[in-house]
């Protein structure tokens, strides 16, 4: 379960100051299929980067699974995002040198799980995504969609609870994109994931079963009847 209670936002471009959230409430609850909406400047990736635990609000709480993580150290934040959430990225960000199966494979290597484990666990993800005959392959010998489903396996690698997707499909050709969109919303309707998709696309926010549309830091309107947050 996911709780927004009043959150704010604030940040300085140049010389002025920016409300990225203005004191937004939203809830979330377990298994959602949530795309959020609105153009440019609207508080879309602020409120991704505040859910992903990457910013902190200025103001109001984030509960998440009810645990309020306004009172968390640096440290105790690191280990709730590496353990909690998937985070998948428009422009992948894979780590170049490495074989997909080592970008894959990279969350578990950092929390310190044994090499046995590690493999069994992406071995099943690549063939998951069908990546077993691209495992070997860097990123750069990968096509746009290829190299988004290695980022998908690395956001599923540590079984998160909840999958943040911005733009997912935004530098991919329609094809790929809708393989991936398919793919994610598999990983959601079998393994009950929680999905909240950052979008401009107005078909791809429309296969969500509940939207919800930013304007100017604040949540206009919200299909799940909650019209009210801001």
């Amino acid at each position: 379960m996911i709780e927004l209670k009043h959150v704010s936002r604030r940040f300085q471009l140049g010389d002025q100051w920016v409300d990225g959230l203005k004191a937004v409430d939203l809830a979330i609850r377990d298994g959602e299929y949530v795309a959020v909406m609105g153009p440019s400047g609207s508080g879309k990736s602020t409120l991704l980067n505040v859910l992903g635990l990457l910013d902190r609000p200025d103001s109001g709480h984030y509960l998440l699974n009810a645990q309020d993580t306004a009172h968390l150290g640096e440290s105790a934040l690191a280990t709730l995002r590496s353990r909690s959430i998937g985070f998948i990225f428009q422009s992948f960000h894979l780590v170049p040198r490495l074989t997909a199966f080592e970008n894959m494979e990279l969350p578990l290597t950092l929390a310190g799980m044994a090499p046995p484990q590690r493999h069994e666990i992406i071995n099943r993800l690549a063939a998951q995504l069908g990546l077993e005959d691209r495992v070997r392959h860097q990123p750069h010998q990968l096509s746009g969609g290829q190299r988004q489903r290695v980022a998908i396996g690395r956001a599923m690698a540590m079984s998160p609870s909840l999958l943040l997707a911005d733009e997912p499909t935004g530098n991919l050709d329609s094809q790929s994109g809708q393989e991936v969109i398919e793919l994610l919303e598999a990983l959601h309707r079998e393994q009950g994931i929680t999905l909240l998709i950052v979008t401009h696309d107005p078909e791809l926010g429309a296969r969500a079963s509940r939207q919800i549309r930013m304007a100017d830091g604040a949540i206009v309107s919200d299909s799940d009847g909650n019209s009210d947050h801001a």
